[in-house]
Formats: structure tokens, C-alpha cells, sequence
């Protein structure tokens, strides 16, 4: 489907808007009730990885709009969930969502008391607002993976899970060996539903075996 252009309508968002339209994933989320198409994201690597087994307590940052939380529900109805993301989101019932900046001091301690416990598995579909320089994005959202492990040391059990969207660029090398001191297990995949030109890829990190939060965020810049 081609769009024609329009008189306030950017070249970028006319293309924007011709890859929404003729995208088979966006059309399934629609056709199945998801608010977004990276909701197959997560039931590809679920598919692939178990992440989604025997779940009882699960953690969305960056949730917004929520269809990562969506999936987690339906595999998982009685899981306790959390989402949190700076921007609003529609409510979901069975999902306790907070409009809140994880980096804030109590962001964690709010978390663990409405989760009523430790988290099995913490999610972070999260990304920075991109301004087009290729080098600059992938270090914002390094920033963004930095303080979603952050996070993550501070909310997982042993044994817990990790699951990250990563942007492809230097310093991948250095989260990946960061992770693995600290998690029994360390993949990077891209999803089949991943758009093949973007630079996402994700890291899915289990077992997780160390309280130190410090440690495991080292990420070398």
C-alpha cells in the first residue's frame, strides 16, 4: 500500500505511515486485540526461551502501552504484574501501572511492595527517543539498558530473568560480559518479529545469580 503525501505530513512520516500500513504484525495485533505489534516480540522469545514459565511476579519498564503486559496476562493470568513507564497508560485489568521514572528512589521500593515479593522475570522493551545520529542513539539507550539492570539487580530473585532490547553499536561487547558474570545464562536474538532493517536486537539473560547491583551495571562506556 502506498500513502500518498501530504501538505503537513514529513517525507519520515509518510514512510513511517507506509510501513505501518503494510506491516503483517501490525494487522495481527489489531485483528487480536494487542495494543502493540512488539507484543509477538515477546511471544516469539517466550516460544523460544520459556520466559513466560512458571511466572509468578513480572516487572514491565518501559510497559507503555502495554503489550508486553498484555502477553504476560494471557500466559500467565494469576502472575502478579507491574508495568511502569514515564508515559501514561490505558489501565489493564490484572496489571498494576505506574506513571513513574524507574531511575527514582523509590521506584524499587514501590515495586517490590505491590509485587509482594521479589520479581521472577523483569522486561524492558525500552528505547530513547532517537535524534537521528546513529552513535547518540545507541548510547542513550545503552543509558536506558544501564538503569533497566539497575533495576533488575535490585527486583529479581535468584534465578530470576532479564529480558532487554538492545540497539546494535559499540559497548555491546561489555554488557554482554557484564551479564554474564552475574546470569547462568546470556543470548542475544532477533525475534522473527523484529523489523529486519532495525539495529534491535535482544539480550535474554537467566539465571540470575548476583545481589550486586553495582557490579552487574558496569557497563564500560
Amino acid at each position: 500500500m502506498r500513502v500518498k503525501t501530504a501538505r503537513r505530513r514529513s517525507p519520515q512520516s509518510t514512510r513511517w505511515l507506509e510501513r505501518q500500513l503494510n506491516d503483517p504484525y501490525v494487522a495481527a495485533a489489531r485483528a487480536q486485540g494487542y495494543r502493540s505489534r512488539a507484543a509477538f516480540k515477546l511471544k516469539e522469545l517466550d516460544q523460544q526461551f520459556s520466559l513466560l514459565a512458571g511466572v509468578e511476579r513480572v516487572v514491565d519498564l518501559g510497559a507503555a502501552p502495554g503489550g508486553w503486559c498484555q502477553v504476560v496476562k494471557e500466559k500467565r493470568p494469576r502472575a502478579r504484574v507491574v508495568g511502569i513507564d514515564l508515559l501514561p497508560i490505558e489501565p489493564l485489568a490484572g496489571v498494576e501501572l505506574f506513571q513513574k521514572d524507574i531511575t527514582d528512589d523509590d521506584t524499587a521500593a514501590l515495586i517490590l511492595e505491590t509485587l509482594g515479593g521479589p520479581a521472577d522475570l523483569v522486561m524492558s522493551d525500552m528505547a530513547a527517543n532517537t535524534v537521528g545520529h546513529k552513535q547518540t542513539d545507541h548510547l542513550r539507550t545503552m543509558g536506558l539498558i544501564e538503569a533497566a539492570l539497575d533495576m533488575a539487580a535490585l527486583l529479581l530473585r535468584p534465578g530470576g530473568s532479564f529480558l532487554a532490547k538492545v540497539l546494535a553499536g559499540g559497548g555491546d561487547g561489555q554488557l554482554t560480559a557484564a551479564l554474564k558474570r552475574h546470569f547462568a545464562s546470556v543470548k542475544q536474538v532477533k525475534p522473527p518479529a523484529s523489523r529486519k532493517g532495525s539495529s534491535e536486537w535482544y539480550v535474554v539473560a537467566q539465571g540470575f545469580k548476583a545481589p550486586d547491583a553495582a557490579s552487574v551495571t558496569t557497563v564500560p562506556q
